[in-house]
């Protein structure tokens, strides 16, 4: 059985469940400046971040990677980029290679216009500018082929791995038969179970890298005398009952459903093919909603027991929560109740078959709770090396 949404086709074939103007400062002393514009702007939406200048080589480059794919993002129909000027990002580099997308692009440099009401003003008038230029594009309907589907846990109690995660992994399998495409990250969150993973590996070598980004991780803990533990599980899933690691790990990585690992991905590259992918991320929300950003997601299913509010800014994401008791409590918060699993009301199938519904008509325009009540602005880059 086919599936379909109703989405906004770019000029590359990438197609948008939003059509935001993206307002992107290439460093964190530009944030403010993007603030004020998004303020005074509809259609826009901040990229906020804390990066950009002061870091090793490699973050820098990391940094400017995922600005440029963030930016080529399908949500996204045009980007204003706010640079300081003096910032180590290679902002050249980030208007460039976003405008090969096909999206109109516009820049804003702060000290070269003369500072900071001069770049607000300007910005104002790209912004509207960019708006009113791509407002017109309608949503035509397209196939699940066209679909890349992010999927996180986070919150976690003991309720996530027999309820919510598996829901996302019964929608996981399905947008996969469906010819889509899903990212599934969280590294920490695959030690102790890495090993049930790799039985899934397309490849041997897609096996070995499985292992080899979990001892990575590993050995990144222990590089500064301290092992993953009081860091995960956190204190939050050990009060929800999580006792160990590996149990959070077993739980987690249900929610990737059941098909065959495709490769495994950098935290900056997009899927090379349909399919399923690993991506190595840290478990904390705000990097790993960005990873799926820069990865072409459209939309993010988030698992969570406890109740994990935030969104993302230019990515809807849909609260799939797996305890009964917390979606009574966060019912303004949490999209789908698969506590119903819990207490036998439904089926694991019967929840699945709404969450999927549910994103379906997200992707093709519905809001979600989150973005309803503009919780979505929480974003970060994730980088390795300090800031010097």
């Amino acid at each position: 059985m086919k599936h379909f949404f109703n989405g906004y086709v770019r000029k590359n074939g990438d197609v948008g469940a939003r059509n935001y103007v993206a307002i992107m400062p290439s460093v964190v002393c530009a944030n403010e400046v993007v603030e004020s514009i998004v303020r005074q702007t509809t259609g826009t939406t901040g990229i906020l971040h804390h990066k950009g200048c002061c870091q090793l080589p490699p973050d820098l480059e990391l940094t400017t990677e995922a600005l440029i794919k963030i930016g080529q993002n399908p949500n996204i129909g045009a980007v204003l980029v706010v640079s300081l000027g003096c910032e180590g990002t290679d902002t050249d580099r980030v208007v460039e290679e976003i405008g090969k997308s096909g999206k109109p692009v516009e820049r804003v440099n702060i000290q070269e216009i003369g500072g900071t009401s001069k770049a607000i003003q300007n910005g104002i008038d790209l912004a509207q500018k960019l708006a009113i230029e791509i407002s017109g594009i309608q949503r035509e309907q397209v196939d699940l082929s066209h679909f890349t589907l992010g999927i996180k846990c986070g919150a976690s109690d003991t309720t996530s791995g027999l309820s919510s995660n598996p829901v996302i992994g019964y929608i996981a399998d399905k947008v996969v038969d469906a010819g889509g495409t899903v990212i599934f990250g969280e590294t920490t969150e695959f030690i102790g179970a890495e090993h049930i993973l790799a039985k899934r590996a397309k490849t041997p070598e897609v096996a070995e890298d499985i292992y080899r980004i979990v001892k990575e991780m590993e050995d990144r803990a222990k590089a500064i005398g301290v092992d993953m533990r009081k860091g995960q599980p956190t204190p939050g899933n050990i009060k929800g009952g999580l006792s160990s690691i590996e149990e959070k790990s077993l739980g987690a990585i249900v929610k990737s459903g059941t098909k065959t690992i495709e490769g495994v991905l950098s935290y900056v590259e997009k899927p090379k093919e349909k399919g399923l992918w690993v991506k190595d991320t840290p478990g904390r929300e705000i990097e790993v909603l960005t990873a799926m950003a820069i990865g072409g997601a459209q939309t993010i299913c988030f698992s969570t027991g406890r109740g994990a509010p935030q969104g993302f800014p230019v990515v809807p994401v849909v609260k799939i929560c797996g305890n009964p008791i917390t979606y009574d409590r966060m019912c303004n918060d949490m999209d789908i109740n698969a506590g119903k699993i819990i207490t036998g009301e439904k089926s694991l199938e019967e929840v699945g078959e709404e969450a999927f519904t549910k994103l379906l008509r997200v992707l093709s325009g519905e809001v979600t709770k989150g973005e309803e009540i503009k919780y979505t602005s929480s974003m970060e880059i994730y980088t390795l090396g300090p800031v010097i």
